[in-house]
């Protein structure tokens, strides 16, 4: 790579995290050639964040159109090309990630997400995000998730939101690597997200790979030892001209 004409990655955080917490991953993809950004989400960051919004005005919709606007900033660089964009996420930015790669299916050819927190909408509708509870059916104005304030919006986006029908339709090469140890969000959520993709993929004749690479003893929020492992299957993956290791399960 020459610094001319590089294909796209851009790496979501997580719910009410801040870029550094996926920098390193933006710098992995970058070495591999890649131009390689992150940023934080509009009121998506409790500490660090170096985004203007609050956080009672963010939602996963308004996440969306941050990545949005943040993939037509980069395509409008002089040195990017619009073919060979990666675009990944993890936990919230994993859902986000997913669901706007299905939104923009002629952007993103490469979609990877590490413990995608596919299980928030069925939270929200059984009236509870992360140790929080409340009434789905009465909510408040403003709505406390540990120390975050939360407005009513983010939870009247979930509560209707079908995020596996809205995703299954991504045609692009999708990669899930996801921890067995994973309380927040639970690894059946990604072997489903997986089930998805392989169904969609036969019956609308998408000739793309869906793999799901799962972490024994691996939690939510990757320990430094799983994290590399996470890394590594990264790499396979993203390569510009990726190299698959057909024989794994």
């Amino acid at each position: 790579m020459n610094g001319k004409d590089l294909p796209i990655a851009i790496v979501c955080h997580g719910f009410m995290a801040a870029q550094d917490t996926v920098r390193h991953y933006t710098k992995l993809l970058a070495r591999l050639g890649y131009a390689a950004y992150c940023f934080d989400f509009c009121g998506g960051s409790l500490i660090g964040g170096k985004s203007d919004g609050k956080t009672t005005q963010m939602s996963i919709r308004t996440e969306i159109e941050d990545l949005t606007a943040v993939m037509e900033y980069v395509l409008s660089l002089p040195y990017t090309r619009e073919e060979g964009m990666l675009v990944m996420g993890s936990s919230q930015g994993g859902l986000v990630a997913a669901l706007t790669a299905a939104r923009m299916p002629q952007r993103v050819k490469k979609l990877v997400l590490f413990e995608p927190a596919f299980c928030i909408p069925d939270d929200a509708r059984s009236g509870k995000l992360m140790f929080t509870k409340f009434d789905p059916n009465q909510l408040p104005e403003v709505l406390w998730v540990g120390f975050t304030r939360l407005g009513r919006e983010f939870v009247q986006d979930l509560i209707t939101m079908d995020v596996y029908r809205e995703i299954a339709d991504y045609p692009g090469d999708v990669l899930i690597v996801h921890g067995t140890e994973d309380i927040l969000v639970p690894l059946e959520y990604s072997s489903e997200a997986i089930d998805r993709y392989e169904t969609a993929a036969i019956q609308q004749g998408f000739r793309r790979k869906a793999i799901l690479r799962i972490i024994p003893g691996g939690r939510h929020g990757f320990s430094r030892q799983h994290d590399q492992q996470a890394m590594q299957y990264l790499t396979q993956f993203a390569r510009v001209e990726p190299t698959w290791l057909a024989d794994e399960t």
